[in-house]
């Protein structure tokens, strides 16, 4: 605690005495607090460089290996020297075309991401228009590296995304009716679907915050899935008779995309 000067005091020694005390605890708390600042710095630094140098991957999985005849580049992509590129590696046409939407799904994604424009890579940015059959739809999938947003150009559809597993146990549904021009947001990782309810062709657009959000369609890859899944996992998770998820392990997983 801070101590004050006697001014009645004589002992002109003493006062000295006082002083250099004072100072040296001054010195002490503030070197405490040069401490403290050095410490939450040095966190921050920590902290920036962990977010720089870590980012979000972009392929399912990157397997270290120290065999450089094996080894790829992160999105498996190489880049171009600057110097060559040219404005068709940031081009592509063909969305004015609609997608073939007779299929068992009735609807046709046509993705435009970095394996479309090359000069996509590390933007974290890409395109798809979907086409949508009379009551058509986009079953319901999840992007794993990636937030949507979709505009309605054409028709009207009803769409909707799930929240995860909240405190009480359910799982929250969102869904809105998007007519012509109206436009819908679907949080990254979230299952979402989209479904043309009219008796007309439906068309969006939609962008994503990666240059490869991926997609898991939920019915392909769980009933799907090559080699497929025990059964016996399926039927307690869906607590449904063995022989109902040995039919749908049978059916042929229509892939819109």
């Amino acid at each position: 605690s801070p101590r004050f000067l006697n001014p009645h005091s004589s002992n002109r020694q003493h006062n000295l005495e006082e002083i250099y005390s004072i100072l040296a605890s001054l010195l002490s708390s503030i070197m405490k607090g040069v401490h403290f600042l050095l410490t939450l710095a040095v966190l921050a630094l920590a902290t920036s460089l962990a977010s720089a140098y870590d980012p979000s991957p972009l392929q399912d999985f990157c397997v270290a290996t120290d065999d450089p005849n094996k080894a790829l580049f992160v999105n498996g992509k190489f880049c171009k020297d600057p110097m060559l590129a040219k404005a068709e590696d940031f081009f592509t046409s063909g969305l004015d075309k609609p997608g073939d939407t007779n299929n068992p799904v009735g609807s046709n994604v046509t993705t435009v991401n970095v394996d479309k424009i090359p000069g996509l890579n590390t933007l974290g940015i890409s395109l798809v228009r979907i086409d949508y059959a009379p009551y058509g739809e986009n079953p319901p999938h999840i992007h794993p590296r990636g937030s949507e947003i979709l505009v309605v150009v054409e028709g009207t559809l009803y769409v909707g995304f799930v929240t995860s597993n909240q405190k009480d146990g359910k799982n929250r549904l969102f869904t809105k009716v998007l007519n012509k021009g109206d436009v819908f947001v679907f949080p990254i990782g979230l299952i979402h679907f989209q479904f043309n309810p009219g008796y007309t062709p439906a068309v969006a657009f939609a962008g994503l915050s990666s240059q490869n959000a991926g997609v898991i369609t939920i019915a392909n890859a769980v009933f799907g899935s090559d080699p497929p899944i025990n059964p016996d996992v399926l039927t307690r998770a869906f607590q449904v008779d063995k022989n109902i998820v040995n039919y749908l392990q049978k059916q042929f997983w229509y892939d819109n995309n």
